[in-house]
């Protein structure tokens, strides 16, 4: 019996090594990583910049504290801060802690303004976490049902209701509207630009938090920096974890204007956030995505991957719809997309399902031209068996 609480569906596969867009499991076998250990290793693995950063920090110092200050730590606030246009940023672990300082940060700016009970607006299909907060602002009634009570404070909306968006006006306790500009667990599913740019101006006419949960959506996953650099629409705080560190855990919440000293001492903490070693991690990953030709890289990587997904599929009809951004890829099945997964597994390729019958594609962009077209023709062909698969 495993000593490991049984939290997990594991596949039957143990990766001990991986390069760039391989992984190399137990017994030597290579496998094509397109899943990137869900939106995290954007650089791929081992890269050898963040590598070196990790090796060389991890000699001089690992941890002290926020009790101290730490010159890695505003160092790296200061280049996130230059990128993004945003003014502070707090450093955490992972994306739910980060959206769990968006929350915090939202209820202090209500009861700053005098709001006894202030309410986050969040949209029906989102995914922020499994903390108790960002689990109240996360979607999935199954989800959320073995945890109730819920932490109170959240109102759920449709995604691109633009009347059902101007009817909340009414509720006079809202602070802020958080959303993800992608919805990477709800099915890979992206919020238009039209409707990003109507929660920005109701957020601006109702003095409400625009808030991206961009967790998913960053660290060039999508193209630029940060998702919301490509749509045009910017938001007041800005989530991000996941590719952050490319494997290294940090999250973190990032504010502008009048949010950005909405928390003040005391009102949130973290005992190992933004150490010298995560943030050397970090800092690693952000130099490295400055390069505009590597974030340019993410829409010919999936021109390549649709083109041979294209070429090899059987039948259109196999498929409902293919969306997404950059390389965040949802490609809906009208398959069983039951046993999708092991098989691309025996075709030595790593996907994902979620939301049901959605395969989740989330390469890195360091994967070369002919990686790309192996990754889709893998995928149409588990498609094309499906059938076969699930009988």
């Amino acid at each position: 019996m495993s000593a490991i609480m049984r939290t997990y569906k594991q596949l039957p596969v143990a990766f001990v090594r991986g390069r760039g867009a391989t992984l190399w499991d137990a017994q030597g076998r290579p496998y094509l990583d397109g899943l990137s250990g869900i939106a995290v290793t954007n650089l791929g693995h081992c890269h050898p910049r963040v590598t070196q950063a990790i090796e060389e920090q991890a000699r001089e110092l690992v941890h002290t504290s926020n009790l101290f200050r730490i010159p890695g730590q505003e160092q790296l606030g200061a280049e996130l801060v230059a990128a993004t246009n945003m003014d502070t940023a707090f450093f955490c672990n992972s994306g739910a802690e980060a959206n769990e300082v968006a929350i915090k940060l939202a209820r202090r700016y209500g009861h700053d303004r005098g709001i006894k009970t202030p309410t986050i607006i969040v949209l029906d299909g989102a995914f922020h976490g499994r903390t108790l907060g960002a689990l109240a602002a996360t979607a999935g009634e199954p989800m959320r049902q073995p945890f109730e009570p819920m932490v109170p404070g959240f109102t759920r909306i449709t995604p691109e209701d633009m009347a059902g968006l101007k009817s909340v006006t009414a509720h006079s306790d809202i602070v802020a509207v958080l959303v993800e500009p992608v919805q990477g667990e709800g099915g890979v599913r992206p919020l238009s630009r039209e409707y990003l740019l109507a929660l920005r101006s109701l957020c601006d006419q109702q003095n409400w938090l625009l808030m991206f949960d961009e967790v998913q959506t960053g660290n060039g996953r999508c193209g630029a920096l940060y998702a919301f650099q490509r749509l045009g629409v910017t938001p007041d705080v800005l989530v991000t974890a996941k590719g952050l560190g490319n494997g290294y855990p940090i999250g973190a919440c990032l504010a502008k204007g009048e949010a950005s000293i909405a928390l003040r001492a005391g009102d949130h903490g973290t005992t190992y956030g933004g150490s010298p070693l995560a943030c050397a991690a970090a800092s690693a990953v952000v130099n490295t995505l400055a390069d505009p030709h590597l974030l340019g890289r993410a829409d010919i990587i999936r021109e390549r991957i649709l083109h041979a997904f294209n070429n090899h599929l059987a039948n259109p009809a196999l498929v409902t719809e293919v969306r997404g951004l950059g390389l965040m890829l949802g490609i809906e099945v009208t398959v069983p997309a039951t046993g999708l997964v092991t098989a691309a597994l025996e075709q030595g390729v790593v996907i994902n399902v979620t939301a049901g019958n959605t395969i989740r594609l989330l390469p890195p962009l360091v994967m070369t031209d002919e990686e790309a077209s192996q990754l889709g023709h893998t995928v149409a062909e588990i498609i094309n068996q499906a059938p076969e698969i699930a009988a």
